[in-house]
């Protein structure tokens, strides 16, 4: 249900409805994406999560944290990423971070710079492990995600197989973008 409202954001004109890289477009994405199927959808997260022996930022200095955030400049590439990844250590949301993440980083690249990543170019398990490294050291997620720029911003099916494989990172493949799109 969360890919056809991805699907959704894209045909609708939805994402050029929210100001890239803004905390409120990131609280937009989410929500529009997980309304009806999780009922913290577009809510800030109120428990402490962690990944293996990660822990993201705690509750109580989230909200600190989120305002820092938005204020990072985006105006360059590292820019950006170096926010996308704050971004990604701040983990606002409870669940479904991943993919909302994925699409605000597009947002912002797009209008700053007029690429996006084409995530088809992305190899998840090289992905997950710079993720995991990048609050410590970002080059290998600035690497990898540079070298899947595409100029292809508006392009539908560069977004709907990004859509799969930002999926596909979280563990949810069981249905393709294909299998949704009414305009085939």
């Amino acid at each position: 249900m969360s890919k056809r409202k991805a699907l959704q954001l894209f045909d609708w004109g939805i994402l050029g409805e929210f100001e890239p890289g803004t905390t409120a477009s990131l609280f937009g994405i989410h929500e529009f994406l997980f309304e009806g199927i999780d009922s913290s959808a577009g809510q800030r997260r109120d428990v402490e999560l962690r990944n293996g022996n990660f822990r993201f930022v705690p509750v109580m200095y989230l909200g600190v944290t989120l305002l820092n955030i938005e204020q990072m400049p985006q105006r360059t590439f590292d820019e950006i990423v170096e926010k996308f990844v704050e971004m990604h250590v701040a983990h606002p949301f409870r669940k479904g971070n991943g993919v909302s993440l994925r699409i605000w980083l597009d947002l912002i690249l797009k209008q700053e710079l007029g690429v996006v990543v084409d995530w088809r170019r992305v190899n998840k398990d090289d992905y997950l492990l710079a993720m995991e490294r990048s609050p410590i050291r970002d080059i290998e997620i600035k690497h990898w995600l540079r070298s899947a720029l595409t100029r292809n911003a508006d392009d539908r099916k560069v977004y709907m197989a990004g859509i799969d494989q930002s999926y596909s990172f979280d563990g949810y493949d069981a249905v393709r973008m294909s299998e949704l799109d009414q305009f085939g």
